[in-house]
């Protein structure tokens, strides 16, 4: 059986997109990093905190996470507007 790829629509999120979905599903930066496979490391003030994830909410810093690692994040976070997440059925045996 051939199954036709889904298509989805995958723009790159600016960073106040990333952290309004971010803020949306409750996660404090660390969170959605630690979800995603950011690396997190210790904050100044003992707390853990993710460069890479702060660089990516900046509106100064010009990287920006890929969009289809965005709709990844939608994804797992039950944000995206067309698609969820659902587990497979088990096989019949």
């Amino acid at each position: 059986m051939t199954t036709t790829p889904l298509t989805l629509a995958m723009p790159t999120p600016t960073g106040d997109q990333l952290k309004a979905a971010r803020v949306a599903a409750g996660l404090s930066q660390a969170q959605a990093a630690e979800l995603m496979g950011y690396p997190l490391q210790t904050g100044s003030r003992g707390g853990v905190q993710s460069r890479t994830w702060q660089a990516l909410e900046s509106t100064t810093d010009e990287r920006n996470m890929q969009g289809p690692v965005f709709a990844m994040f939608l994804l797992l976070t039950g944000q995206h507007p067309e698609y969820t997440l659902t587990p497979r059925p088990a096989p019949e045996r």
